[in-house]
């Protein structure tokens, strides 16, 4: 139980697809790694049923697993930074919308108020991205973050490159290596993989 003890947040984006994958990696982060999980979603998650699952669905699965309540507004949030809530952040999935608005410092959502309270107190945030313009519009926010301090990557890589040629997607079963090398202050390598799992 390489987490035991630590406090986590664990944020979701609307990559609506990519939220079945991230279910397991949060059941490992409770049940084998020992971590005690705080789950936040963004207002995408919260309210939108897609074909991937309904909102109230996940709502319920996410505080079943971890047995806490999701975080689900700014002021659920804030006290992150002024009472040192969390030892590590976890976005997964990280969407394009998500990357490019943390890049820039907004703070309009729960995950990104999560996110600038973590970085107040110098605590790693990592970001396990899915994004279908990963390598096109937003690859400029992907470099901002890369070069932003206690901010780390789940690696990643192309998931269909013949198909969405600009679409990169992070490795979730590296989400705990990566967070354990992450709260030793350290980006996991290599960063940039094979998506295939």
């Amino acid at each position: 139980m390489r987490l035991q003890g630590i406090r986590l947040g664990f944020a979701v984006t609307g990559s609506h697809c990519t939220i079945p994958k991230v279910v397991p990696v949060l059941r490992q982060l409770v049940e084998q790694e020992g971590a005690s999980v705080i789950p936040i979603f963004s207002e995408s998650v919260l309210r939108t049923d897609t074909r991937f699952g309904d909102a109230e669905k996940w709502r319920q699965l996410f505080s079943s697993i971890t047995g806490h309540p999701v975080w689900t507004t700014i002021p659920d949030v804030e006290p992150i930074g002024p009472k040192k809530l969390l030892d590590a952040l976890l976005i997964a999935p990280c969407t394009g919308n998500t990357i490019a608005k943390f890049a820039y410092g907004m703070t309009d959502s729960p995950v990104l108020m999560a996110a600038k309270s973590q970085l107040r107190n110098l605590r790693p945030v990592v970001l396990a991205i899915s994004t279908n313009d990963g390598l096109g519009n937003n690859l400029k926010n992907l470099g901002l973050l890369m070069n932003m301090k206690n901010v780390y990557f789940v690696p990643f890589g192309q998931d269909d490159p013949v198909g969405k040629a600009n679409s990169v997607i992070a490795r979730m079963d590296l989400v705990t290596e990566t967070l354990v090398t992450a709260l030793q202050g350290k980006q996991i390598q290599p960063v940039l993989v094979d998506h295939d799992e």
